[in-house]
């Protein structure tokens, strides 16, 4: 069984920042894929950033140049580093681990980027 645990979400003010984090555990192997998706209110969950198990990475365009994620993989974690916020970054942020043919969800954690 897999698990995923969010952390890091929270209020700030637009322009500011936050650090995002996800710790995986079970049967999992550093080999995966990770990524950070999101969803707003009234709106479809979008990928916001992945990463490969050798760090290759993939932004949505609304984030380039402002998130940066990132993996450890020895604590099977991975990171989500968010500069500049805006309100529209206003939502909840959900952790994914691909396995096979299988995706893995973590609980999610709020995001509100007041103006």
């Amino acid at each position: 069984q897999v698990q995923l645990v969010e952390s890091g979400g929270g209020l700030v003010q637009s322009g500011g920042s936050l650090r995002l984090s996800c710790v995986a555990s079970g049967s999992i192997f550093s080999g995966n894929t990770m990524g950070w998706h999101r969803q707003a209110p009234g709106k479809q969950r979008e990928l916001v950033a992945a990463i490969t198990s050798g760090g290759s990475t993939n932004y949505a365009n609304s984030v380039k140049g402002r998130f940066t994620i990132s993996r450890d993989n020895a604590k099977n974690t991975v990171y989500l580093q968010m500069t500049s916020l805006k309100p529209e970054d206003t939502a909840v942020y959900y952790c994914k681990i691909m396995i096979g043919p299988a995706n893995y969800w973590g609980q999610g954690t709020l995001v509100t980027v007041s103006s």
